[in-house]
């Protein structure tokens, strides 16, 4: 059974299956996708109680107490409105250990809040920008291309498994990633920036990020699916030590 949140009331389960599963809340809002194979593919996670959230109310949950029974936030959404309270709130959550994985576009979110590069690890730029004293230009986006995805953390749970593959999907270039991060998958396809998957750890949560993740073609790849569980299930054991 799937969850969509329609206001701002979290609702949870309480039977012992739900209880067993890892909780998520997926937000969306702010940008296009196709809706239905995206809720297909949550669909399939037998393994996940999936909870939905879209804007513009979704950043009003985090200060919420039942935020408390979900287990890792997924952000699929690209929004730019966010009030400080809201920005703490989020805070707040890492402060206690929530997981987070972001997707694809939400990496283009909050492109004013500085403090949201820390969080994410990287940003798809709006416009040309300066991050970390050096001047960027506006990130790049290609529709529709073979990425060839190369797996150079193989010891890593999030890549646990996986063997390098292509995945057709959307680009993005010239994207701006922190040096500190850990990065897991890369490409060396020309309309994509190297680093396609990264985790670090912030305050006390675990936080990956994965850059692909356009359109169906990406939602029912088993070597995404299998990518996107892993990441759910490493972001979510936060109090362990980070690898």
């Amino acid at each position: 059974m799937k969850i969509i949140i329609t206001s701002l009331l979290v609702v949870i389960l309480s039977s012992a299956q739900a209880m067993d599963k890892t909780h998520i809340l997926v937000i969306t809002g702010g940008h296009t996708y196709e809706q239905e194979s995206f809720r297909k593919m949550w669909d399939s996670f037998n393994e996940l109680e999936v909870h939905y959230a879209e804007h513009p109310n979704a950043n009003d949950l985090y200060a919420l107490e039942k935020m408390k029974r979900i287990d890792v936030l997924v952000f699929y959404d690209m929004v730019q409105e966010i009030t400080p309270d809201q920005k703490q709130a989020l805070v707040n959550l890492l402060q206690t250990g929530k997981g987070m994985v972001f997707l694809h576009h939400s990496l283009a979110s909050y492109q004013e809040w500085d403090h949201f590069f820390d969080i994410v690890g990287g940003r798809y730029l709006l416009k040309a920008q300066t991050l970390m004293n050096n001047s960027y230009p506006a990130s790049t986006y290609q529709h529709d291309v073979n990425i060839p995805v190369n797996i150079v953390k193989k010891d890593h749970p999030i890549t646990k498994g996986l063997q390098n593959w292509t995945l057709y999907d959307e680009g993005y270039g010239n994207i701006v990633v922190k040096p500190d991060v850990t990065v897991l998958l890369t490409t060396d396809h020309p309309a994509s920036s190297r680093e396609l998957v990264w985790c670090h750890k912030l305050y006390n949560a675990r936080i990956v990020t994965i850059q692909p993740g356009h359109d169906h073609h990406a939602y029912e790849d088993k070597n995404y699916q299998k990518l996107l569980i892993q990441a759910i299930e490493w972001a979510k054991n936060s109090k362990t030590p980070s690898q």
